[in-house]
């Protein structure tokens, strides 16, 4: 498999292990009426301020395994700083950033190497996030397109590979140019592509304007198949003659037969499913009917006609907020609701990592809207926008604009807050108990810790249980503690295995071992991820 080679690779190829796992703070919760809440709305919508490497590295503990469908849409790297990406990625933090990573070589890479060297540790987390049946879709253009094919063959597998889906995002020539680019790409790779299963889609467009109803049956419009086909693997029933409207009898043209059985065909004549032109003398089509039809496989070429295009983005930015303000390419939502269509059931999770102006979340849940599903959406921005443009969006979305409906929905608003380690690695004390436990108990089970209900039968140090094995993290910021046979009368779980986390241990270790406890010192025994 041919695979990609750039200053600092080896710097940044396993960097997201290396990524302190913040904790994320909640600060407010937002409700379609407009109410801010301090507790949690338990919407499952979240929308997250913070550099999106730590965001992803956050997320893990509740979301590893679990996102059905991705949607990024990175700098493309083009060398334009005249918009709010700074999308020739020498913006400060990136570089700062390249410093402490990739260290003097960063100071020799081309803009090129520096977005491999930003994208490559995202895709990583992105990996371990998606479901095994899950898909990520990523847009990009031709600066950056045939690297980032490569790096997904590296990080999904080349077998994983999906679609390159070709976008038409312009509805004019750009008159600055001699060839003016009419088109993005979308790269869309799955976790597994054997579980991976595309939906179908609704007509649209083109294909749309294609059913017709020209003898105006009361089933409505309809577009017409070929009822023949090659001879290679006919059979004897396949050749015989059917009754046109004139009385006179049809068969199959030279080195063609019929698609179907001769009592197949007579029935759909006799459901007036057969179409003989308008004079009866054409060669006969099968009626397929738009009412019948469940939806449609979506090619690979997406025109604007149906999921729109860059100006009505722009449009759909100044419905909401009076202008398109600092987004001179934004995504429009109907392409989002096609990926959404193709990717997700109604309760799936979506993620966007690189969330600009919150088109994935106005998507969401304007699909959401038209055909009742529960999907919901996390959103990471980095930016110092996140609040007033990305969040503000979706209240907006949520509410109504410009007189288009609401939505409906809720979301929660965080930031990241402190890392669990200190740089000496010791446990972090700023992060608060109750983001250690989560932490340890993830950092055992890759599982979220269970709610709190399930804990409070045991003594405070008790997790939860997971495959018979019951997780306990006896920890003080302000004291040392221990495991002896004090703490051992206060555990009320009966399992299999007991996993104990302290920061001494004064049993044996034949006891230990007698009565299946597995002792883990904090924090030299803590897993780092």
């Amino acid at each position: 498999m041919p695979t990609l080679h750039w200053i600092g690779k080896d710097k940044v190829i396993n960097h997201h292990q290396d990524v302190p796992f913040r904790l994320l703070d909640h600060q407010y919760g937002a409700l379609a009426d407009g109410t801010r809440t301090t507790a949690p709305t338990g919407s499952g919508n979240q929308i997250i301020h913070g550099d999106n490497l730590e965001a992803l590295k956050a997320l893990l503990p509740q979301y590893e395994g679990r996102v059905k469908c991705i949607y990024i849409d990175p700098p493309y790297n083009t060398g334009n700083e005249g918009w709010v990406y700074n999308d020739n990625v020498n913006d400060p933090k990136l570089k700062k950033w390249l410093s402490q990573v990739v260290g003097k070589e960063g100071e020799d890479l081309s803009r090129h190497d520096k977005w491999l060297c930003m994208i490559y540790p995202r895709l990583k987390l992105l990996h371990k996030l998606l479901a095994e049946d899950g898909a990520i879709f990523i847009s990009i253009d031709d600066n950056e397109q045939a690297s980032l094919k490569l790096v997904l063959d590296e990080i999904f597998g080349p077998g994983n590979f999906i679609a390159n889906i070709i976008w038409q995002k312009r509805t004019s020539p750009d008159a600055r140019k001699n060839l003016g680019p009419a088109h993005d790409y979308i790269v869309a790779y799955a976790k597994k592509k054997a579980l991976f299963k595309m939906n179908l889609v609704e007509l649209s467009g083109e294909r749309a304007k294609a059913y017709k109803n020209p003898d105006n049956d009361p089933r409505g419009p309809w577009a017409s198949v070929d009822m023949s086909g090659q001879t290679g693997h006919a059979t004897e029933n396949q050749f015989y003659a059917i009754p046109a409207p004139t009385g006179k009898f049809l068969k199959p043209t030279k080195g063609r037969c019929w698609a179907m059985a001769e009592d197949t065909f007579l029935g759909l004549i006799a459901d007036k499913r057969v179409w003989f032109g308008a004079k009866g003398t054409a060669r006969p089509r099968q009626k397929k009917f738009l009412s019948e039809t469940e939806g449609v496989t979506v090619w690979t070429w997406w025109p604007n006609s149906e999921v729109s295009h860059n100006q009505e983005a722009s449009k759909e930015l100044t419905g909401i907020f009076g202008e398109a303000g600092e987004f001179d390419t934004p995504k429009p939502t109907k392409l989002l609701r096609r990926i959404l269509q193709l990717a997700t059931d109604k309760d799936s999770i979506v993620l966007d990592s690189f969330a600009g102006s919150g088109t994935t979340a106005h998507a969401v849940l304007k699909l959401n809207q038209q055909d009742g599903g529960n999907r919901k959406f996390i959103l990471t921005e980095m930016e110092d926008y996140a609040e007033h443009i990305t969040a503000e969006r979706v209240k907006r979305v949520m509410q109504g604009y410009g007189g288009q409906p609401g939505t409906g929905g809720s979301f929660d608003y965080l930031t990241l807050g402190e890392p669990v380690f200190t740089d000496g690695g010791e446990l972090n004390e700023r992060a608060g108990l109750p983001g250690l436990r989560q932490y340890i108990y993830y950092a055992e089970t890759k599982q979220a810790l269970p709610p709190l209900a399930e804990a409070e039968a045991d003594n405070a140090a008790f997790l939860a249980r997971h495959d018979d094995t019951a997780y306990y993290f006896h920890y003080e910021p302000d004291a040392v503690t221990t495991l002896n046979h004090d703490f051992l009368a206060t555990m009320r779980t009966r399992a299999g295995q007991y996993i104990i986390y302290a920061d001494n241990c004064l049993l044996p270790a034949e006891f230990l071992t007698q009565h299946g406890i597995i002792f883990k010192k904090i924090p030299r025994d803590i897993s780092r991820f």
